[in-house]
């Protein structure tokens, strides 16, 4: 049989190919169920997995991809398999050059890791491409011929895996796809324009789309993309986008319609037509037919100009104009806050009588949590809201990543800032499970770190995906922070990564030990910003215990836990010494923080307001 020549020498031969299409459709339609880790169905059962390479090869596939679009650490770590990482990704790639011989190419299949990457989350840009690196090698060392990364929607997450790729194989052919939805944007916003000229210049050797939509959106995507590289396109459209029918996903678009896309999208440039969820066989093997005799669109000129992703020019809100809050922390005067949770319901008016006596006392701000302990309560933004224009205070408005994907995240964010909402404090939330609605789903797209990062940009005047908005928010950026976090190593390198993202301030959990409090201030000298303590004045010995044991980062010292035992001989008696703490804590810590945020517990403001005659 005749070998095979160099892919690379394919690409530059200048014809159309045609990968092969959905591996997972086909398990599944085999009885592989969903909660299955696909990428290990290598390792329990290889006939399968080989079964289906050779049907796409029969079908006319040129190009088939190994069953490892998961199979990097973290999404087998979530099937216990990430001991394996190697063994599957090689044995896969093995797999396919058994199934398919010497006559069809073998890409490795590189997917997304599945977890948020900086600016979005807590995993490095070095640690994201150990990641890909670590899979890169094992399909490297199982022979395949080329590389493909598909399905990306995060440009900053698909440029490691490609710096991963070539650091391990400078000349591998790789081809680089991302997903966009029906608008051509990705998941971030990112538009078809920018991300095409982003993996031109990284080095891509063919740049396309896959998954997510349709044949026609796509069209409509790469035609976008095809004036603003000479690198050959790809394009692998899902089978339609899939519908409801008695519980099932069923993709509906036949062969048939499949094929004369194929056609339109090698008009319009593509070079490398196959498919993806939902595609079978009969879909290639129809798509085959109807492209061998198409030659790729020629190139046209660019007609249109692409803007490098840069600030728009609008004036940016400097922190001491932010708000009198931000002004006064810039300025390095002490600020005194008191937190005061939502009402349960929809009157505010118990709660506004509270925000009045904190602004007769001359309380700086209001601190408005976000569902604390999962619980449901009116919003953070509403209630901030009604404080701020129904008494004239200023509100630091807690803001977490629970609830909202990152759409609802970014309205929610610009209507806040419309409304004349400035400060802000953001922070990932409490699961669902903590609260009295366990079988609430949560969110969590991005957290804190992804967040802040979200929040700097709007600031900047950019959205997510690099696009300007007119005039930029003016958040002032607050994050919170555990001084007493049992893992401190890990809660120290949130926290710079935090402020590498924008973080302008942060407030701290409650302070109950000011010895590892001043341990603490020490260690992130180096990156410190504005920390505001947070006091809070215990009522009783049970109210202790509880804090202790079932407020996530709160940590009551045992010297603490053991006063208020002592002091629990009444209520009055409970109240006095944890007023007495409270007190203590907020004199220890007066001279080494930007202020204070006290918490009033049961929303008891008058009981919180005793606290701050440690400051006379």
């Amino acid at each position: 049989m005749k070998a095979l020549k160099p892919f690379r020498e394919l690409l530059a031969a200048g014809g159309i190919h045609v990968f092969d299409g959905a591996m997972g459709t086909l398990l599944y339609a085999k009885g592989v169920y969903v909660n299955r880790c696909y990428d290990e169905i290598s390792l329990s059962n290889p006939s399968l997995v080989q079964e289906v390479h050779r049907e796409y090869a029969k079908a006319g596939a040129e190009i088939v991809q190994t069953n490892t679009f998961g199979a990097n650490r973290p999404k087998l770590e979530a099937h216990g398999f990430q001991d394996r990482i190697q063994e599957i990704n090689y044995k896969s790639a093995k797999l396919a050059r058994e199934a398919v011989g010497a006559s069809v190419y073998v890409a490795g299949s590189i997917g997304p890791l599945g977890i948020r990457i900086e600016p979005w989350g807590p995993t490095s840009f070095d640690e994201a491409k150990a990641f890909f690196r670590e899979q890169a090698e094992a399909l490297l060392d199982g022979g395949v011929d080329l590389i493909v990364l598909e399905t990306f929607t995060d440009l900053t997450e698909i440029r490691q895996a490609l710096a991963a790729v070539r650091e391990l194989a400078p000349d591998l052919p790789v081809v680089a796809q991302m997903t966009v939805g029906e608008d051509g944007m990705t998941g971030y916003g990112t538009a078809p324009e920018t991300f095409t000229k982003r993996l031109d210049e990284w080095g891509a050797d063919v740049i396309g789309l896959n998954c997510s939509v349709g044949p026609k959106p796509m069209l409509e995507a790469i035609e976008r993309m095809a004036a603003l590289t000479e690198k050959p396109l790809s394009a692998q459209p899902n089978a339609g986008m899939p519908q409801d029918l008695h519980g099932r996903k069923i993709y509906l678009c036949s062969p048939e319609y499949m094929a004369k896309y194929a056609r339109r999208l090698i008009q319009a440039g593509v070079r490398l037509i196959g498919g993806c969820c939902g595609t079978t066989p009969e879909h290639i093997k129809t798509l085959t037919a109807a492209v061998r005799a198409l030659s790729p669109a020629k190139r046209v000129e660019p007609v249109i100009s692409v803007a490098e992703t840069k600030l728009p020019d609008v004036r940016i809100t400097p922190p001491e104009e932010k708000s009198r809050f931000a002004r006064k922390i810039v300025q390095r005067e002490f600020v005194t806050s008191v937190e005061i949770v939502p009402p349960r319901g929809c009157d505010p008016t118990k709660m506004l009588e509270g925000v009045r006596l904190l602004k007769e006392a001359g309380v700086d701000a209001v601190n408005v949590p976000d569902g604390p302990r999962a619980q449901s309560r009116m919003g953070a933004i509403a209630t901030s809201l009604i404080i701020e224009q129904q008494v004239g205070i200023e509100t630091v408005t807690h803001y977490c990543c629970r609830d909202r994907n990152l759409l609802g995240m970014t309205s929610d964010l610009l209507g806040a800032a419309g409304l004349g909402l400035r400060n802000i404090l953001i922070i990932t939330g409490d699961p669902p499970k903590m609260g009295p609605y366990p079988d609430a789903t949560a969110v969590f797209d991005i957290d804190s770190i992804g967040l802040t990062n979200m929040v700097k940009r709007l600031n900047l005047g950019l959205d997510l995906g690099g696009n300007a908005i007119g005039q930029p928010t003016s958040y002032f950026i607050g994050v919170g922070v555990n001084p007493c976090a049992v893992d401190l190593d890990y809660e120290i390198r949130r926290f710079e990564y935090k402020v590498e993202a924008g973080a302008e301030f942060a407030i701290t959990q409650p302070i109950f030990d000011v010895a590892m409090f001043r341990a603490f201030l020490k260690r992130i000298e180096h990156c410190r910003i504005p920390i505001i303590a947070g006091i809070w004045p215990l009522t009783s010995y049970r109210n202790a215990e509880f804090l202790s044991n079932e407020v996530p980062g709160v940590v009551v010292s045992p010297e603490i836990l053991e006063r208020m035992r002592c002091a629990n001989t009444s209520p009055e008696a409970g109240q006095r010494e944890g007023l007495a703490i409270a007190r203590e804590m907020l004199a220890e810590v007066r001279d080494i923080v930007q202020g204070v945020q006290v918490s009033a517990p049961f929303g008891r403001v008058a009981y919180a307001l005793e606290v701050f005659e440690a400051l006379r």
